[in-house]
């Protein structure tokens, strides 16, 4: 999968598939740690329109994962906070390094803007992997959404400049 795979800045073209990206990452690829009423209200946190994912890119910038001429996954970035806001990938390609190469692309980009630190508040998927690749757990932490309380890990990644490295 990964050698198939394009790795790009998101086009409005991309915002349709986001949706379903983000829609089915959360009722298929979390079922494992959320429980269906927390997926449902999780999943309708965001609208399930291109338009609503159009109106996110212009807000975030987002790197997407593309297979075939369709979007797979996608990582948003707040580039003024340097924080990693989401990180979706198709269930059926989950865990072939989609993921990993989305975050990694992402985190790369915020050090090449100057950060020095990079945040994000993970799911319960998520933390495990991060943790595994070096993130800091900051605290738990647990967000609202129509009604339902979802548990997440406020985490950060610290990140070396180039010049630390050697470069």
């Amino acid at each position: 999968m990964l050698e198939r795979t394009r790795f790009r800045q998101a086009l409005p073209k991309d915002a349709p598939d986001q949706a379903e990206v983000f829609h089915h990452a959360i009722m298929e690829g979390a079922a494992g740690q959320y429980n269906l009423a927390q997926r449902q209200a999780w999943s309708r946190a965001l609208p399930r329109t291109a338009e609503a994912w159009m109106a996110r890119q212009a807000i975030y910038a987002t790197m997407v994962a593309e297979c075939d001429g369709h979007c797979v996954g996608f990582c948003e970035r707040d580039m003024t906070a340097g924080r990693i806001e989401t990180l979706y990938v198709w269930p059926s390609v989950a865990r072939q390094g989609l993921g990993s190469r989305l975050l990694s692309l992402s985190v790369d980009a915020l050090r090449d803007a100057g950060h020095r630190e990079v945040s994000i508040e993970a799911s319960l998927v998520l933390a495990p992997s991060l943790i595994a690749r070096g993130w800091e757990t900051l605290g738990e932490d647990r967000v609202e959404r129509h009604g339902e309380w979802l548990a997440r890990l406020r985490m950060r990644l610290a990140l070396r400049s180039q010049e630390d490295d050697g470069h």
